[in-house]
């Protein structure tokens, strides 16, 4: 399935960019919150480098931080869905 693939990808992008030398892609759960606690406890610098990372990565822009942005860097599954509707299908 497509939104896998990119959840893992986005998995391996967030331990990558955010230097989490002590997890695997495989540990983080896709519905569990990126952000506060409870999840992987992800703070707004770590927002800010993760934002650089998707651009780079997958030429998204995102201009302001929204309530809509934040609903879509709430989880794995969310941020994939975003990108997804960014991006169009995949080819």
């Amino acid at each position: 399935m497509v939104m896998d693939a990119l959840e893992l990808e986005l998995k391996r992008l967030i331990v990558s960019a955010l230097n989490l030398e002590d997890m695997s892609p495989e540990e983080i759960d896709s519905d569990e919150p990126l952000f506060g606690d409870g999840g992987l406890g992800l703070d707004s610098i770590d927002a800010l480098e993760l934002g650089v990372a998707i651009r780079k990565t997958y030429d998204i822009r995102i201009e302001t931080v929204s309530d809509e942005v934040r609903r879509h860097f709430a989880s794995i599954s969310a941020l994939a869905a975003f990108i997804q509707q960014q991006k169009g299908p995949r080819s």
